[in-house]
């Protein structure tokens, strides 16, 4: 009887602990993240690399919509390389056909980046000096950088902290 007892005030006492600690981890859980606006979100990063980048508005006019192009096409040129790497992730029994396929169309999509590059450059060449053109790539990087720091990287939201130093 005195075993029966035991045991019964033991789970009690468990089931009543892991409810405490439950309620507990909820209250101490970070606030929820407001919703992703891509529009805010392409609105600052393209006001950061203009003045990044020390931009006129007449070449912030003319660059700013094809590095908008160049960007939308390099993510729908990445689409099929994510669409297969989900795909053969969510699998268990994968072959090594289906990591060279994966591997092949990854270095295909990375190729055709390089195309949209080049292609893209060609034209970004016509709008601006060298000289700015060269602080493109780092414009984005540190752009990138900050949100990750501020929005994806889950240690605050957008605006929290200051915007990074620009050179």
């Amino acid at each position: 009887m005195n075993r029966i007892f035991f045991f019964t005030f033991v789970t009690f006492l468990m089931a009543f602990s892991t409810e405490s600690f439950s309620q507990e981890n909820r209250s101490q859980r970070p606030p929820e993240r407001e919703p992703f606006d891509r529009g805010t979100f392409e609105t600052r990063r393209n006001a950061f690399i203009t003045a990044d980048m020390g931009l006129t508005p007449e070449e912030a006019a003319a660059f700013i919509p094809l590095a908008d192009e160049l960007r939308q096409r390099t993510f729908e040129a990445g689409n099929d390389c994510r669409r297969l790497q989900r795909e053969v992730m969510r699998r268990k029994d994968l072959t090594d056909a289906d990591y060279l396929k994966l591997i092949n169309e990854c270095v295909e999509v990375s190729m055709k980046e390089a195309q949209l590059e080049r292609e893209y450059y060609e034209q970004f060449k016509k709008i601006l000096p060298p000289g700015k053109l060269i602080k493109y790539r780092d414009a984005e990087n540190k752009f990138a950088r900050f949100f990750m720091e501020n929005r994806g990287g889950g240690q605050g939201r957008p605006g929290d902290r200051e915007e990074p130093r620009r050179n």
